[in-house]
């Protein structure tokens, strides 16, 4: 290898570094911009009030997810549980007691699956199968697409069905970094008004939820924050 291709091989990973760790350090950043891009999406909303929406993917889970509602009924904090369908046999009960105790449930599809790599046929069957699932509960409004990514095409059939989708601003890593030390001190750290936290249900990703909930929402608390469903945070934009 040449000194000059090494130079370059070296720029091009210093430069990629510094990009991951800039988006890392500044969501907010990239958070603006994707909101300019899709504006039909929500992200956060503008609020000078103290209050955030707590979201949960992926449940339920027959033993995580009661933890999660235990600690969330301790703090009397609420959230939007973004369910897959394919997990609610067998589980019935823990998704009437999500609404029964003021929480909100919401569509993340059939399965736990990037939904962007399915055909657009396809993307509408199981986004209507799992909303047939869910609407034996109530009508939900919000939809999450499994891994995050979204097109258009995805987001034209999501508003045709009266859904709309809903994102996030705090998302501390957790399917990827398995720490829920570092859950706490990501959301701490990057949480303000009008946020939507991202977390995770099911599994090892729901026992590091529980655990870290069992701090944040007590310091969230204290800071003032009250926290709620997407629905009730939506009531809080300014100019409302």
């Amino acid at each position: 290898m040449t000194y000059r291709v090494a130079i370059i091989l070296f720029s091009v990973v210093l430069f990629l570094l510094l990009a991951g760790v800039l988006i890392f350090l500044e969501p907010e950043w990239v958070v603006a911009q994707l909101r300019k891009r899709s504006p039909s999406v929500l992200y956060a909303i503008d609020t000078h009030r103290s209050v955030v929406a707590l979201t949960i993917d992926d449940g339920p889970d027959s033993v995580e997810t009661p933890k999660i509602l235990d600690i969330l009924e301790e703090q009397n904090a609420h959230a939007t549980f973004f369910l897959i369908s394919s997990r609610i046999p067998g589980n019935e009960a823990i998704v009437q007691r999500m609404l029964d105790e003021g929480h909100e449930i919401a569509n993340h599809m059939v399965y736990d699956r990037p939904s962007i790599r399915l055909a657009t046929d396809e993307f509408e069957r199981q986004f209507l199968e799992a909303d047939r699932v869910l609407s034996e509960y109530g009508q939900p409004r919000w939809f999450r697409p499994g891994s995050g990514w979204y097109n258009d095409g995805m987001l034209e059939i999501v508003e045709q069905h009266g859904y709309q989708c809903a994102l996030g601003s705090v998302y501390p890593f957790d399917p990827q970094i398995g720490l829920s030390w570092f859950i706490k001190k990501y959301v701490l750290w990057k949480v303000q008004p009008g946020a939507i936290i991202v977390l995770h249900d099911y599994g090892d990703r729901g026992e590091r939820t529980a655990e870290a909930l069992k701090t944040i929402l007590p310091e969230l608390r204290d800071h003032g924050y009250q926290v709620v469903t997407l629905s009730d945070l939506v009531d809080q934009k300014d100019g409302k």
